[in-house]
C-alpha cells in the first residue's frame, strides 16, 4: 500500500507541475496533495507543521493566480472589460486554440478585444493592457511553476530520507 501512496504522491506533484501552465488545475494545491499522500504512507511520520506551512504557501499562490493578471491588466492601464477578455481568453486558448502558447495568445486577444469594445478608438491603451495581461499571466505561470518545483524537490528528498523503507 505504501508504494502504491507513493506513486500516487509522486504524479500528483508532478501533475502540479502541469497545472503551473493549465488555468484549469490548480498546480500547487494539486502537488501539494501529493506531499500529504506520501505523508499517509506508514513510512514516513505525519509533520503537520510541515503540511501546515505548504499548504498555506499553496492556498496563497492559488488565490494570487486570480489576481496576478488582472493586477497587470489594471497596471498598464486596461478596465474591467480587459481583465474580463483576458480570462475568457485564457479559457478559449486552452480549448481551441491547438498550439503550446495558446493560452498566452488567447490572454493577450481576450484582454485586446474587452479593452476595444470598452473604447474601440483608443488602440494604443487597448494593445498597452493587452501587454500589461500578458506580463501578468507569465508572472503568475513563474511564481506557480517556482512552487510546484519546489514541491517535487520536497517530495523527493522526503523519499530519499526513507528509501531504505519503502523497498
Amino acid at each position: 500500500m505504501d508504494i502504491f501512496l507513493l506513486i500516487i504522491g509522486f504524479l500528483l506533484v508532478l501533475l502540479g507541475i502541469v497545472g503551473s501552465f493549465l488555468p484549469v488545475l490548480p498546480g500547487p494545491l494539486t502537488g501539494w496533495l501529493g506531499l500529504l499522500i506520501l505523508h499517509f504512507t506508514s513510512v514516513i511520520a505525519t509533520n503537520w507543521t510541515f503540511l501546515g506551512i505548504t499548504l498555506a504557501i499553496a492556498i496563497l499562490i492559488w488565490v494570487l493566480d486570480y489576481i496576478i493578471p488582472a493586477i497587470g491588466t489594471k497596471r498598464f492601464g486596461g478596465s474591467k472589460n480587459g481583465v474580463y477578455g483576458t480570462t475568457i481568453g485564457l479559457f478559449i486558448g486552452l480549448f481551441f486554440i491547438p498550439i503550446p502558447f495558446g493560452l498566452l495568445i488567447g490572454a493577450f486577444f481576450g484582454a485586446l478585444i474587452g479593452e476595444l469594445m470598452y473604447d474601440s478608438k483608443d488602440t494604443n491603451r487597448a494593445l498597452k493592457a493587452s501587454f500589461g495581461s500578458f506580463i501578468g499571466i507569465l508572472a503568475s505561470a513563474t511564481i506557480k511553476f517556482s512552487v510546484s518545483f519546489v514541491f517535487v524537490i520536497l517530495f523527493l528528498m522526503k523519499f530519499w530520507e526513507y528509501k531504505a523503507s519503502f523497498f
